[in-house]
């Protein structure tokens, strides 16, 4: 049985230690009464990252719509991708992360009207281009069934943690590049699904949004490990990643109007009830930026800032972590 080569680092090993405490505490905070709100807002967050990687400028709001049957003026080709990935994500139950057809299958509805052979492996050479040109030349065409084929073998038949699987799969899938169009997007939804089979609750966990969060450091964990011969580099970062977003979407819920304690002290302290919508949604996400939630506030991004310093000064949030890689904790009064 082929082997993809790989190493397990000791961040690895504590990560996963890490992240099996995580899982059961998210799981709780899916059960919890806003529950239903929570998944279809991190479905929202999955689609909107997976597809703006791939260039696609529509916003939540605009993905949001369609997802509600709204129209929504963009430009076709945008929302054809939007409404691709709805459908391929409503599939996400029936699709067996393990068999290479359902891969075929998701990847035909994925690119349908968008590629000419949707749901079937590239008949000609591709490559991955970056900043400075050429990054990557992915393995020739006719090589693309059997390289598929051994992956999805060592996948199915492995015996190494199903999070070491599903990041090894997506190092792996993203070198073949199997498809003319719309690797990228095949590779983290196909990793989600893998964890898929250690816990549902991965359904519901927009791993799409963790790599949108971090584009850059995702392409260099991808480089590192093509550098290194081996998918070391970037199952330390990818596990990271999954333990952060856990980490930060455990915590209790917020109703969908604050309590009132704490509405009567941010209407005292930042008397702005746009401050309010802030603590909301960064409770939902707190790795969102402050250009981000201008958008979705429709202030100005100086107005954000504002508000943003006062809640911290006030004692209402607190940002954990670096201004790159960290995010906003919402406090409980």
């Amino acid at each position: 049985m082929y082997i993809p080569p790989f190493t397990v680092s000791s961040e690895a090993i504590n990560l996963i230690a890490e992240i099996s405490g995580q899982i059961e505490r998210y799981a709780i905070r899916l059960e919890q009464e806003d529950g239903l709100r929570l998944r279809k807002v991190n479905r929202i967050k999955t689609i909107h990252s997976s597809l703006a990687i791939e260039g696609n400028k529509l916003s939540e709001d605009q993905v949001r719509d369609i997802i509600d049957g709204k129209n929504v003026v963009a430009p076709v080709k945008e929302i054809q991708e939007v409404k691709n990935a709805i459908k391929t994500y409503e599939m996400y139950p029936s699709l067996d992360a393990f068999n290479e057809k359902d891969l075929l299958k998701a990847h035909g509805v994925m690119m349908q009207a968008l590629v000419d052979n949707a749901g079937h492996y590239r008949r000609g050479g591709v490559g991955v281009f970056g900043e400075k040109g050429l990054a990557h030349m992915a393995p020739p065409a006719d090589r693309v069934p059997m390289l598929i084929g051994d992956l999805f073998d060592w996948l199915k038949h492995s015996k190494d943690h199903l999070l070491i699987r599903s990041c090894v799969f997506h190092f792996e899938y993203e070198f073949i590049h199997p498809f003319i169009d719309g690797n990228g997007r095949m590779g983290r939804l196909w990793q989600s699904l893998i964890l898929g089979k250690l816990h549902p609750l991965f359904e519901h966990l927009p791993v799409e949004n963790m790599v949108y969060s971090n584009q850059q450091q995702y392409y260099d964990a991808i480089t590192a490990s093509t550098n290194a011969g081996q998918s070391g580099p970037f199952i330390d970062f990818m596990l990271n990643e999954i333990y952060k977003t856990l980490k930060s979407h455990q915590g209790d819920p917020l109703p969908d109007k604050l309590h009132d304690k704490v509405a009567d002290k941010v209407a005292d302290k930042v008397a702005n009830k746009s401050a309010q919508k802030v603590m909301l949604l960064l409770n939902e996400n707190g790795h969102l930026t402050r250009e981000e939630l201008a958008e979705r506030i429709g202030l100005s991004l100086g107005g954000i800032k504002k508000i943003i310093n006062s809640l911290r000064e006030n004692g209402f949030i607190e940002r954990v972590g670096s201004n790159k890689t960290g995010y906003w904790k919402v406090i409980r009064v």
